[in-house]
């Protein structure tokens, strides 16, 4: 990131008011200005525009705002990203970067943000947005023959399949630094998968590939020991089953649910599908830690909509029972339930967890 010129005061708060407001023209205005004002454009869209989308994402998890709202604002951010970068970005003079999202994976904006980091750096990007299959991925490349992948992975969940991608691009000789939350906070999950590199921001990707970045190649790393108990394979084979039982059962262990509308009870079965989700993953890279923190983001969320974490401790119990023949599982699932009787304290933290 080049030198910068502080924001003057409040304009993030401007900014979140217009993104909020879904005034895609005030929020283009507001960031050309500031750039034909010599704001640097990196700082724009790192330190504006990124900041107030996890804003977005902490008001909708606070119940404050809709999710069709926080669609709007960020639809909002994406128009004033591309007036910024349309005016701002030089002509491509270093390599090629291909920057995706892994197979299954939505949350297209932080990647963009790399992408036109990159663009305003001088680099050539391919950004393929969300949910890139990995083969139509590897068919990309043997296409433009990029020099890196920049693979971003939002949710633990799509972890499954980012390990998919990361062999997929390795097989052709193109090595993959992985970034977002999913491979977590310190790149762990990316290590386990074998990425050939792991950067924790945007910037910090942005100045690994300006500094002649050239891993060696290395074979896909295509064997993770602890899946041997086949417990994630088994888990994923009978997960509808296994969420439709926990759904037929929740009504009678859970009197509150005989209640609910048809709004609610579709919330429900979303959240019955995110738990069995989560814990597959958490089967998948061994790591307890995707689980709980995963509840403990459940917990709060549904506290802010009314709905007391006690909803979820039943819904454990009932998957502790269909899974008593899963030894990791059910360690998985205790931890969780303890981690949930610690309770959620008033005012902690409702941001997104690493997902």
């Amino acid at each position: 990131m080049t030198a910068t010129t502080p924001l003057r005061h409040g304009v993030d708060e401007q900014y979140l008011e217009l993104i909020g407001a879904g005034d895609e023209w005030g929020a283009t205005d507001l960031v050309l200005t500031l750039w034909e004002n010599g704001a640097d454009p990196e700082q724009l869209l790192l330190g504006l525009i990124a900041p107030a989308q996890v804003r977005v994402g902490e008001l909708w998890a606070a119940n404050e705002w809709s999710v069709a709202r926080e669609h709007g604002a960020t639809a909002t951010s994406e128009r004033a990203i591309a007036a910024l970068v349309a005016r701002a970005a030089p002509r491509p003079t270093l390599g090629r970067i291909t920057v995706a999202c892994t197979d299954g994976e939505w949350h297209a904006l932080p990647p963009r943000l790399l992408g036109e980091v990159l663009r305003l750096r001088g680099w050539r990007v391919d950004f393929l947005g969300a949910n890139v299959p990995g083969p139509h991925l590897v068919t990309h490349l043997h296409q433009t023959g990029p020099d890196v992948v920049a693979l971003s992975c939002a949710l633990p969940t799509r972890l499954p399949r980012a390990h998919a991608t990361l062999t997929a691009c390795q097989a052709v000789g193109v090595p993959v630094l992985a970034g977002g939350r999913g491979f977590g906070a310190d790149g762990r999950h990316a290590r386990l998968l074998g990425a050939d590199g792991w950067a924790a921001t945007a910037t910090d990707a942005a100045d690994i590939l300006d500094s002649g970045w050239n891993p060696p190649a290395r074979a896909p790393h295509d064997d993770l020991a602890h899946l041997a108990d086949e417990e994630y394979t088994q888990l994923v084979r009978q997960r509808h089953g296994i969420i439709s039982g926990v759904l037929d059962r929740l009504r009678d262990a859970y009197p509150p649910m005989r209640a609910y509308d048809a709004r609610q009870a579709d919330a429900t079965a979303e959240d019955v599908t995110h738990i069995v989700d989560f814990l597959a993953a958490a089967l998948y890279v061994d790591d307890a830690t995707v689980f709980t923190d995963f509840l403990t983001w459940t917990a709060a969320v549904l506290a802010a909509r009314g709905v007391p974490a006690s909803a979820l401790t039943v819904c454990l119990d009932l998957l502790s029972t269909d899974l008593r023949d899963f030894p990791r599982a059910g360690e998985l699932l205790k931890s969780g339930l303890a981690e949930l009787a610690t309770g959620i304290s008033p005012g902690q933290d409702i941001t997104r967890p690493e997902r």
